[in-house]
């Protein structure tokens, strides 16, 4: 398939991953009335399909509501590899949580992706699921070093792996120091995958709500789901199962977390892909497979992460993988290009598990750190043992209300400190762009009669203007030229060029009118 190419380079004009380019995707109505089932599942990505299929198969009666479509959040926008191989992780984990925790995190995904295995297998599905070894390089000296003690921690824990030596290194990388491989992980197609799950989910007796947008959780013995369009619908237990949990409670979730972008180009290339799945563990990161796109062989590049709202032109990180596939690959066309969101906990643990110590019928999965395919499935698994009563022995690690002063304590600093300059930076911006002075295709943030807007003019020369204050706790959101975006640099919310909500924790679009922080405690319009 080939799109309308960017005015620089070969990158294409439209943003769409591969993964939903050309998957039929079954569609669903809206919540229409008021519900009460066993279990209700608010998002429909990996995790919420997953368990959904899980309980189903458990003879609870569950409903899923998702706010816009099926697997077109981060679950669309994934790298798609199963694997327990997090980047630089378990020497971290052995120092900061102890080895026997370490082993349970790579237990837990190393059961996630035999999950996905047997499931493939036991019911036939076809999506391009292939046993591949996953390996981590490095190109710095102190890189090196980092290696060589991830190598020591496989050993440590027990993971099929270790050093690999350089020579053999399959890629034209300059000044590759050490290279590090986990034997016997995964890649898939995760769509064709979980519209296969949603159809053995549908035949149990299951209901998906589409366009259906969850705002609220009246809580108690059996809580009920709110619904933006005034819905109700009361369970035994509630899952979260959305990006950033739609419901916080008392949790503060906002203040635990912090939201991170990345960028991904499908090409097909000159030189042929030699099989494996890579990702280089230094910054810029750089994280590749192949794919299957109707017999055709594509590479896909994923990397330049950053802060949401935070950075440079966002364009240029979508270069910056073009110019990397171009030197190593050859790049005959950029295919598809996309971005993808994720959320990074204090210590790097997912939060799996009770909502709060208080609340065991709400459930939360989040924080996934671009790990969501093993996470996610690991996620419903221990969902399906918690909801039916069963032990589980990942409860405790991934627990909501852990917390380890080491590191936790520091980056709950950190990142909060980091909010505050982001949100005073923002008040303090005086931006002279005017809006008539935007071409077609162009989106700034401007001034207009006096204050701060965010204006964009569409490829019609339609001007679309939105008021820059984001509707969670007030920070000023920037452009996202690559994506044609308003994204909040405080806590990741997203929102379309018109100003609706695409990631939270945001709930509510970006005013028309003059819009201040102080409305988000006073206003309706807030998401407070």
């Amino acid at each position: 398939m080939t799109q309308n190419r960017h005015e620089n380079g070969k990158l294409p004009h439209n943003v769409e991953s591969f993964w939903r380019a050309e998957v039929d995707f079954p569609e669903f109505p809206s919540l229409q009335e008021d519900l009460s089932v066993d279990i209700v599942i608010v998002g429909a990505g990996i995790t919420g399909i997953t368990a959904a299929y899980l309980l189903a198969e458990e003879g609870l009666e569950v409903a899923v509501l998702e706010a816009g479509q099926v697997l077109n959040g981060t679950t669309g926008h994934t790298t798609a590899k199963i694997t327990a191989q997090h980047d630089l992780i378990y020497d971290e984990f052995i120092n900061n949580l102890g080895r026997s925790k370490a082993r349970l995190y790579y237990e837990a995904n190393s059961e996630a992706l035999a999950f996905i295995k047997e499931t493939v297998e036991q019911h036939k599905i076809d999506c391009d699921f292939s046993m591949q070894d996953a390996y981590l390089y490095v190109t710095t000296e102190q890189g090196a070093r980092k290696i060589e003690k991830e190598a020591e921690a496989y050993e440590k824990i027990g993971i099929d792996g270790g050093l690999v030596d350089v020579a053999q290194f399959p890629f034209p990388i300059a000044n590759v120091q050490n290279v590090i491989v986990m034997k016997d992980q995964a890649q898939f197609h995760p769509t064709k995958y979980l519209v296969h799950l949603i159809q053995l989910f549908l035949e149990k007796g299951g209901r998906i709500f589409e366009g259906t947008t969850a705002v609220n959780v009246e809580t108690g013995e059996r809580p009920v789901v709110l619904s933006k369009e005034e819905h109700r619908v009361s369970a035994k237990h509630v899952l979260a199962c959305t990006h950033f949990p739609f419901y916080e409670g008392t949790g503060l979730y906002s203040t635990r977390m912090y939201a991170d972008r990345s960028y991904a180009l499908a090409i097909k290339t000159k030189k042929k892909f030699p099989g494996g799945m890579y990702l280089s563990a230094d910054q810029p990161n750089r994280s590749l497979r192949s794919a299957d796109d109707n017999g055709e062989e594509l590479v896909i590049i994923v990397g330049e992460s950053h802060k949401t709202g935070q950075g440079k032109d966002t364009m240029d990180y979508y270069k910056a993988l073009e110019a990397f596939g171009e030197e190593v690959f050859g790049i005959e066309e950029v295919v598809y290009r996309w971005s993808a969101q994720d959320l990074v906990t204090l210590d790097n643990l997912p939060y799996i598990g009770a909502l709060t110590e208080g609340q065991s019928n709400i459930l939360i999965a989040t924080g996934f750190r671009k790990w969501g395919m093993s996470n996610g499935t690991a996620a419903a698994l221990l969902f399906r043992d918690l909801v039916t009563g069963k032990e589980n022995r990942f409860q405790k690690l991934y627990s909501p209300s852990r917390f380890y002063v080491q590191p936790s304590l520091k980056n709950f600093l950190v990142q909060n400190a980091n909010v505050v300059g982001q949100l005073i930076k923002g008040k303090l911006d005086s931006p002279s762009t005017k809006p008539e002075e935007l071409s077609n295709g162009e989106g700034a943030v401007v001034t207009l009669d006096g204050h701060r807007k965010g204006a964009y003019r569409d490829d019609k020369g339609n001007i679309h203007i939105v008021d820059t204050t984001c509707t969670h706790i007030g920070c000023e959101v920037e452009w996202n030229s690559g994506d044609r975006t308003w994204d909040c640099p405080c806590h990741g919310s997203r929102f379309s060029y018109t100003g609706e909500v695409i990631d939270g924790p945001a709930e509510k679009p970006l005013q028309k009118y003059d819009y201040t922080m102080l409305d988000n405690l006073t206003s309706e319009d807030s998401g407070y």
